[in-house]
């Protein structure tokens, strides 16, 4: 493969729902560019696109695949995305590196929930998107159907660049109104006839060309005036006000295609190669200092890593964009995230697992290089005379969680080293080693995510893991004031130990006033601030300690021991060990000796004042709530409000989109415990959810004195 230049370079990332086709459609263009002799099927696993173990065992995509073909002397890098939600990691990056979408749809269902998410997508990253009808073979394709839902999203900017005359199991010809031929094919597909538009169909395609025209023209302004001239454009000046219309989302062209068949592949690539807008079309990317980095050649090298893998018989493949400059083979790079310097052995253009080595790859290409000695996904590598760094690609929340362990102790340590690997390759798997929790927990996009990665780690490392419920990070708080003493007396022999404190603690909520007198059991207490200290806990919510000690009753020096037992008991706190906050304390009394008081008795009378006061404030249990939105087809929206009501959650709206329902709620992170699964079962795969942290809510009772038995049994069995 010879060197491209940047502007002979296009950068494509193919999208579409689980079932829509797309490794089917990339085996094909992989076959029509003659880069496979033989097109294989994603039923016998022997494609291109997925040759990962994990891939072949369950029959779908888990991870973006990278393949580069020439095509009219130009490269073409496409990454073809995995379609499950679950995998949603790979479209973020993918989109992130790429310059246009191809969106694939399946002919039977159209817009599908899996789809709408991803479109969102590339309105966030302002992305060009060409539409792929495919299947159109299949005896329920309804292509009018799938450009109906087109409409009603895109209205006139979603255009017809082609139009099947027979859908359904008769498929074999497109009327394409740019060229204005119909293209008809053997049942072999491949090369197509090209002929005269029937005359039945010659008034439809005229129209539809008409609109075409319409529609290039509203992009470029000089098309705009030879339009409202000549009433027409020639199909080079079509072809460039689509290629602008793309760049700024006024245009979404809809082909048609059988991608298993082989039928209108090679038109749909030759729109690709002609038409899709080249790498320096599209806004340049910025780096960390707010800078724009554009594909310039002439200027310093700047490589990101946007994908690192551990392939079969390979070992470590990293996935590279040459943001600026050119790389050579042998060149040395300094790694500006890590600060080490990096020899690039060889680089290589990807076909899946196949790589065709290179010699040089300029800015706006993509590339791999194998065994680096120490880059991570989402490092950069500059050459003298740049320093750039990227973070541009920002992931979504994780929505599924599970404590993980080796079934053998022994393999802990081999087993977090491999997990720290997984994250690297793909950063939607989340590693936490939870202090607070005590447990390990992984998280990520799904049950299928998870699933994943424990076939990997089982089949390719040969580690046994168990996976079980997370426990729930719940915090403990009060909702009145009270107030306790404790006295610390030990005498053993030698030196002894002694310390009374007297404190009150009360709930707290930011501004709120030191009161000047409390009253308990019909005792008033007065207090007067001498010193406040407020601290934000590491785990949320504040302390604020209040020293309000007179007459030397205790001496100043043993104050932050008392604030030691304070805090050591908010780390656990009382009712179930979970972590309290919110919560002011004022040490107003005290008693000392003189020779047996020291840090240790203060800390321990602290800590057991706190603890018995903390007991009788009227304790409260609060528990995470989690934003979640749910997009759901609307003939399914009944089962999952009413699944959601079961698991305590509060609808907080409603809206439609597409016959597609999106339902905004809170609910508690306890019941989100399995809802992927769920959700899945209720709709048929079909639906998908996203959530994240919103805040701390108190439990309601029943619940909270059932974690409170909960804790006292564990208590029982750990003594």
């Amino acid at each position: 493969m010879r060197t491209y230049q940047t502007q002979e370079i296009k950068n494509i990332a193919i999208l579409g729902s689980s079932g829509a086709g797309k490794t089917t459609l990339a085996e094909a263009m992989l076959y029509e560019a003659g880069v496979i002799k033989r097109r294989g099927s994603v039923k016998d696993g022997n494609t291109v696109s997925d040759y990962f173990p994990v891939e072949k065992e369950y029959g779908y995509s888990v991870f973006s695949s990278i393949f580069s073909v020439e095509w009219m002397n130009r490269k073409l890098n496409f990454i073809d995305c995995p379609g499950s939600d679950d995998f949603v990691g790979n479209v973020v990056t993918s989109l992130n590196v790429t310059d246009t979408a191809l969106m694939v749809l399946n002919a039977q269902y159209g817009m599908e929930v899996g789809t709408i998410n991803q479109l969102r997508y590339t309105q966030k990253f302002k992305k060009p998107v060409i539409f792929i009808v495919n299947q159109l073979d299949h005896p329920k394709a309804d292509f009018e159907n799938v450009v109906s839902q087109l409409k009603a999203d895109y209205g006139e900017k979603a255009v017809l660049v082609q139009y099947p005359i027979n859908c359904g199991e008769g498929f074999n010809a497109v009327v394409d109104v740019l060229k204005f031929k119909m293209f008809r094919w053997k049942p072999e597909g491949g090369v197509p006839e090209v002929l005269d538009i029937p005359a039945e169909e010659l008034d439809k395609a005229a129209e539809l060309q008409q609109k075409l025209i319409e529609a290039a023209a509203e992009n470029e302004e000089s098309l705009m005036e030879k339009f409202f001239e000549q009433g027409t454009l020639t199909e080079d000046e079509m072809r460039m006000g689509i290629r602008w219309g793309l760049v700024n989302r006024d245009l979404f062209p809809v082909f048609c295609v059988s991608a298993e068949k082989d039928m209108c592949v090679r038109r749909t690539m030759e729109f690709l190669g002609n038409v899709v807008p080249y790498v320096r079309d599209q806004p340049a990317p910025v780096n960390t200092e707010g800078v724009e980095v554009k594909p310039d050649s002439e200027a310093p090298a700047s490589l990101f890593f946007f994908k690192t893998m551990v392939e079969p018989h390979v070992g470590e493949v990293s996935y590279f964009k040459v943001m600026s400059g050119k790389v050579h083979e042998g060149d040395d790079l300094i790694n500006a995230d890590r600060g080490s310097k990096e020899r690039i052995g060889q680089i290589f253009c990807p076909a899946g697992q196949q790589r065709t080595k290179i010699e040089e790859l300029v800015a706006g290409d993509i590339g791999a290089a194998v065994k680096l000695k120490d880059v991570r996904t989402g490092n950069t590598l500059n050459a003298k005379g740049t320093d750039n760094k990227f973070n541009f690609i920002k992931y979504p929340d994780p929505k599924y969680r599970r404590a993980i362990k080796a079934e053998n102790e022994k393999d802990t340590e081999k087993m977090n080293e491999v997990l720290q690997r997984m994250h690297e390759e793909d950063p939607t798997w989340m590693i936490e080693n939870s202090k607070e929790l005590k447990q390990l927990i992984v998280s990520g996009q799904g049950e299928f995510h998870l699933k994943t990665l424990k076939w990997r780690i089982e089949n390719n490392d040969k580690i046994g893991i168990v996976y079980s419920e997370p426990k729930i990070p719940y915090r403990e708080t009060i909702t009145k004031s009270a107030r306790a003493d404790y006295r610390h007396k030990k005498q053993s022999g030698g030196a002894g130990q002694f310390g009374e404190v007297h404190l009150i603690v009360e709930p707290y909520v930011d501004g709120m006033p030191l009161p000047e007198t409390y009253k308990f059991n019909g005792q008033e207490f007065k207090v007067q601030s001498r010193d406040v200290q407020t601290y934000d806990l590491d785990w949320g919510g504040k302390l604020v300690f209040v020293s309000s000690i007179v007459g030397g009753a205790i001496d100043a020096r043993f104050l932050p021991a008392i604030l030691k037992g304070v805090m050591s008991r908010l780390e656990q706190g009382p009712l179930t060990g979970s972590y309290a906050r919110d919560v002011r304390v004022i040490v107003y009394d005290g008693k000392m000796h003189p020779v047996d008081s020291n840090e240790i008795s203060f800390m321990l009378a602290g800590r057991n004042a706190f603890s018995e006061a903390f007991k009788n404030a009227g304790p409260k249990i609060l528990e995470p709530i989690y934003d979640v939105t749910v997009t759901v087809p609307s003939d399914r929206m009944g089962d999952v409000m009413g699944d959601l009501q079961n698991r305590r959650a509060m609808i907080m709206g409603m809206e439609s989109d597409r016959g597609i329902e999106i339902l905004n709620a809170k609910v508690p992170l306890k019941e989100m415990a399995n809802y992927s699964i769920s959700l899945s079962s209720l709709t048929g795969g079909r639906a998908s959810f996203t959530m994240k942290f919103a805040s701390y809510e108190l439990v309601p009772s029943d619940v909270q004195d059932k974690l409170l038995k909960e804790y006292e049994s564990s208590q029982k069995e750990e003594d």
